[in-house]
């Protein structure tokens, strides 16, 4: 193959990638077609090389295609390298330093809430987690930022796959009752956690959204109340979408 056919072959497929990452549900041949401008010959025989590589997994029932466990595990290492970590931490540095308490990235993994990046407040009394930790989305405030900012539909399908386990007596467990919250931290911005993951811990999150507004991680605080309150954690809110404008830049301009 040639130098010109392998890069217009390479491009299709990132096209043909982009394209269903960007969808908060299975999409079709016929869409991706449309949508690119490209023949459903050549969008399928791209789709077969994509699914054999499991960067899309593909629905039989239907013919839809989703992105795969392959795609997920390297957008994670991507966010995770350490090609980036020292920008990233600078900022959480910055922020930590500002507010005074633990400061997060982190990204959805199915129901999960994965810490990709953290940095640790001075407090001698600070819940601590290792990064690559996995929590339940639900029940902490990045969790919940993530999973408002994805398609209702797609959200609820999600959420009803798995029984919404309760960590504490605050955890919201009914898929109804957590919708309502998800609405309402869609539509404020931010996202809180009221002792809903471990008794005594408040937390807030905001997305970091990306040029064209879709959502690819999100950035929190948490810390022991009464050191930190649900009211301190909204006046930190300001803060802390300024931070997410700062590592949306480093990741992609």
């Amino acid at each position: 193959m040639s130098t010109h056919n392998r890069s217009s072959a390479l491009k299709k497929a990132l096209a043909v990638l982009q394209a269903i990452s960007e969808k908060s549900y299975a999409v079709g041949l016929p869409d991706l077609a449309a949508q690119l401008g490209l023949p459903r010959q050549t969008v399928h025989r791209v789709l077969g090389q994509l699914e054999s590589l499991k960067l899309v997994i593909r629905d039989p029932s239907r013919e839809r295609y989703s992105v795969g466990p392959h795609l997920s595990a390297l957008a994670l290492a991507t966010l995770r390298s350490l090609n980036q970590s020292a920008p990233i931490r600078v900022i959480l540095q910055d922020l930590v330093d500002d507010i005074g308490e633990n400061c997060g990235v982190g990204v959805l993994e199915d129901l999960d809430y994965v810490y990709l990046h953290r940095i640790e407040c001075r407090w001698p009394l600070r819940l601590q987690h290792d990064l690559g930790v996995r929590v339940p989305a639900h029940c902490v405030s990045g969790g919940k930022v993530l999973l408002a900012h994805l398609d209702p539909e797609f959200s609820r399908r999600l959420l009803k796959s798995r029984k919404l386990k309760a960590c504490t007596s605050n955890t919201i467990t009914r898929v109804a009752d957590l919708e309502v919250e998800l609405t309402k931290a869609r539509s404020n911005g931010f996202a809180l956690n009221n002792q809903e993951r471990l008794d005594g811990i408040v937390g807030v999150a905001v997305p970091v959204l990306g040029a064209d507004g879709n959502i690819l991680a999100s950035l929190g605080t948490h810390g022991p109340l009464p050191r930190l309150t649900l009211k301190a954690c909204e006046r930190h809110v300001a803060r802390l979408k300024l931070a997410a404008e700062r590592i949306a830049r480093v990741w992609f301009d």
